[in-house]
């Protein structure tokens, strides 16, 4: 085929010109990214608290330490079909997917084309020459017109505005990574918690019952010794109005039981109803271990998904600045067009139909009224942002563990309070009972003794409850479970 050889060396050319701007892309405008030095403890002020020490760890499978089977498969279905983990798990693909999409400009684009036209030109602006004198227009002439070939272009990245936009992708996509870690964290800690809340409330009821079958053998008492002539009505309305009130509470805790339960099985991804048959059997609050290690305010910031990405959204603030100061600077294209093209499309194969355009291209815009300094003002400004939320992650994280830190030990300190609360009011009330059944103290005695016994038992129910759902947020505070196999 003649014109081939030139045709190859233009393109040679072309491509030897490319890749010299190629070999000077190795540099990018704009700041590069540095994890942010922040200041933090070196201890926690509420360690060493009761049950706490400073030791490392990684808090992998916190929910275990319960030993409560049935709270570990709860926490295994919620992993695997819990939706707001599915949609977590769906954006990470979008991230990716959308840097594949940015990653694409990197490479040269190449398209296929085809086209065919029906041309008529027009009579009166075509000069025809006549006998050699003067010139007159002749009539119009219609033509095909097929064309068919390859057309590439590739940009430069000279100064870096496609590769910063790889990296703010890359950052993009490690943050919606750590987002689900974040998901999966708060998901643990609402089964755990939820799960809890369910056995203290249905211990809670049970205590309530017991209580209620002692105040109706109170008024049953009563009521024989009014009978007897021994005792008299006001002492009757008292058990009656105490028995009443204490079967007033129960319906209460029985929805709050319910919705926990209902709850669960949303979180499990299943119907509100699916688990009323599985968690209805009443089982004993899981007890804490005796001792929680925690490790130190330093292992936090890598560890707690929400910190590191607040992090990685400040990576990707960062990149965009450099994006936007690279179209300060003039970009570099090659672009190319290799095709036949003819009137006849018996024609189109054959040599003399050949068309090809190649060549360098460059652009610089010299003026866009402020436009681009405005966007990289726009970036710097995200970019300030990005790095307050990322320090406002890093202090909420430490207020977070500290809180539950205090809570966690101030709560073991009122249950063992409330033990030794319940042990006096019992014996208050096996006396007050015996007391009044030999007609030695009034029934006032009774029913104080009793009220007393029923409050601190619910109380101390409650207590256990709380110590342990405030393990749940002291292990959520620390970022634990993440880690665990996906």
């Amino acid at each position: 085929m003649k014109g081939g050889l030139p045709v190859v060396g233009s393109i040679l050319t072309i491509v030897a010109a490319g890749c010299m701007l190629a070999a000077l892309a190795g540099c990018m405008v704009g700041p590069d990214f540095h994890s942010p030095k922040v200041d933090v403890p070196r201890q926690w002020s509420g360690a060493p608290q009761q049950g706490v020490t400073s030791a490392s760890s990684e808090v992998i499978g916190w929910w275990t330490v319960f030993g409560d089977p049935q709270l570990d498969s709860l926490i295994d279905r919620a992993v695997s079909a819990n939706l707001d983990l599915k949609g977590a798990a769906a954006r990470i693909r979008e991230a990716r997917a959308l840097r594949g999409v940015v990653a694409s400009d990197l490479a040269p684009g190449v398209n296929v084309s085809g086209s065919y036209s029906r041309v008529r030109r027009s009579g009166t602006a075509t000069p025809v020459a006549r006998d050699g004198e003067t010139a007159e227009f002749g009539g119009g002439s219609e033509q095909d017109l097929f064309e068919t070939g390859f057309d590439a272009g590739w940009e430069i990245d000279v100064f870096g505005r496609i590769r910063r936009r790889v990296q703010a992708a890359d950052a993009d996509l490690a943050a919606a990574r750590w987002n689900r870690r974040d998901v999966l964290v708060v998901l643990l800690s609402e089964v755990a918690r939820n799960y809890l809340e369910l056995r203290g409330t249905q211990r809670r009821i049970a205590i309530l019952k017991e209580n209620i079958d002692l105040q109706r053998k109170s008024l049953d008492l009563t009521r024989g010794r009014l009978e007897a002539g021994l005792g008299n009505k006001l002492d009757v309305a008292q058990a009656e109005a105490l028995l009443t009130t204490t079967e007033s509470q129960v319906p209460a805790l029985e929805s709050s039981a319910r919705q926990a339960m209902h709850r669960i099985g949303v979180l499990l991804g299943r119907p509100p109803e699916a688990l009323l048959t599985e968690l209805s059997e009443d089982k004993p609050i899981p007890p804490v271990p005796p001792e929680v290690p925690i490790g130190l305010p330093s292992e936090l910031l890598r560890r707690r998904p929400d910190i590191r990405r607040a992090e990685m959204e400040l990576a990707a603030a960062t990149a965009r600045i450099g994006a936007a100061t690279a179209d300060l600077f003039p970009s570099f294209s090659l672009t190319g067009f290799l095709g036949l093209q003819s009137a006849d499309i018996q024609d189109l194969v054959q040599s003399g139909s050949l068309l090809w355009d190649v060549g360098p291209t460059v652009s610089w815009p010299v003026f866009d009224a402020g436009r681009i300094r405005a966007n990289i003002e726009v970036q710097n400004a995200r970019q300030e942002q990005a790095l307050a939320s990322y320090e406002q992650a890093v202090l909420t994280s430490l207020e977070d563990v500290e809180n539950a830190l205090v809570a966690y030990a101030k709560e073991k300190q009122t249950r063992k309070s409330l033990m030794a609360a319940v042990d006096a009011n019992r014996r208050a009330a096996d006396i007050s009972s015996a007391l009044y059944a030999e007609g030695l103290v009034d029934f006032l005695n009774v029913l104080v003794s009793q009220r007393a016994l029923s409050q601190s038992e619910d109380e101390l129910v409650a207590s256990d409850q709380r110590v342990s759902t405030n393990l749940v947020a002291l292990f959520k505070a620390l970022g634990g479970g993440w880690q665990l196999p996906r």
